[in-house]
């Protein structure tokens, strides 16, 4: 079987994808608007057809208008490459150029902000969206809560394929050699203001001075301008209870997941899905995270997490208190989030049911 894929190389849940499937015996070749931050691609059966130099902003309503000449490229690719299934990743800017390439079965996955926000711009983009929809022979969804928002634009069926976890990597750490007197807090998201990334500054600020006596470490791990929170950090006198790593590679996640004792997500903006949540629940991290639509799906409705409103510094700083003072609803929470995991977003559950739905297209 070989599947193109059109989606963001820079993008780990693109590497993920990529990699699944090639390992699975896929042979995947990938067209990309943006480039990858590392070579993760340079492996057997997989191949990058086309990744520009610098990022194409593919949201851009000029772009959107000179997509010809970027067809002409895909359709290039798929005369060589002769795939089996055209897969975009992304309901607009790759959706779009996937559409008006014609090419059949075409499968198109829904992410977050492209069925959320980009239909709701203005009636243009809402007819560009159902275009795309209308074109797509199946349609993917990530989570529930966003299947539904896709259904309120197309009346065809749409399949849920979460995008879930590697449980034998993202698993139980077997030896915790921490500092047991210092607890270790942390995010693993891009570092903008839209993942809580000032809360989480501000939280750090709350606790350190209610609570001088606890020992705090915190941890904004992901790309980001982190000049930018450093010297909001440096400003705040926290330098020494803060680490910023910058982006890792995808296949070092599971390992800083572990250094942690409490995992956040808190999202500003209602995330559709809540990959890093998911990753930590793997782990029997306890979590907290935002009432955000995919981030309650996740956790359970607040079943295998503490959910708080968005951008509340102050409850967050509470409810990371309440963790670090209770080690047995640490673990508790932990098993629950494990348990959920293995129960729904297994990635070799996750993988094989995409395949199965690529099976059924090729017919």
């Amino acid at each position: 079987m070989k599947v193109l894929l059109l989606s963001d190389t820079y993008s780990e849940h693109t590497e993920k994808w990529a990699v699944g499937l090639s390992q699975n015996g896929v042979e995947v070749g990938v067209f990309s608007f943006n480039r990858a931050s590392y070579p993760w691609y340079e492996r057997e059966g997989i191949t990058v057809f086309f990744e520009p130099e610098e990022r194409i902003n593919a949201e851009s309503f000029l772009t959107k208008l000179s997509y010809v000449k970027y067809v002409t490229v895909l359709n290039k690719i798929i005369k060589h490459f002769k795939p089996d299934i055209l897969h975009a990743h992304y309901a607009t800017s790759y959706g779009f150029i996937g559409a008006i390439t014609g090419f059949h079965p075409f499968a198109l996955s829904v992410w977050g902000t492209d069925v959320f926000d980009f239909p709701k711009r203005s009636r243009f983009h809402k007819r560009i969206f159902q275009y795309n929809l209308k074109k797509a022979d199946t349609i993917f969804s990530t989570s529930e809560i966003m299947r539904d928002e896709v259904k309120r634009y197309t009346g065809k069926e749409v399949i849920v394929t979460p995008f879930g976890v590697d449980t034998s990597k993202f698993s139980p750490p077997t030896v915790h050699a921490k500092n047991e007197n210092c607890i270790h807090v942390g995010t693993i998201k891009p570092i903008e203001d839209i993942y809580g990334i000032i809360q989480i500054i501000d939280a750090a600020e709350i606790l350190t001075k209610k609570y001088p006596s606890l020992l705090f470490k915190f941890w904004l791990i992901g790309p980001g301008d982190t000049d930018r929170y450093r010297k909001i950090i440096e400003e705040k006198g926290m330098n020494s209870i803060f680490e910023l790593t910058g982006r890792i590679p995808f296949d070092q996640i599971h390992d800083y997941h572990k250094k942690l004792d409490i995992f956040l997500n808190v999202s500003i903006v209602d995330e559709s899905f809540g990959v890093a949540a998911v990753e930590a629940m793997a782990c029997e991290r306890p979590v907290i995270v935002t009432d955000a639509p995919g981030l309650k799906e996740v956790t359970g409705n607040g079943e295998c997490g503490i959910i708080i409103p968005k951008g509340d510094a102050e409850s967050l700083a509470q409810n990371i208190k309440k963790l670090a003072d209770d080690r047995s609803l640490r673990e508790e929470l932990g098993k629950k989030g494990r348990k959920r995991v293995m129960e729904k977003y297994d990635w070799n559950n996750n993988l094989e049911l995409m395949i199965v739905e690529y099976k059924k297209l090729m017919k």
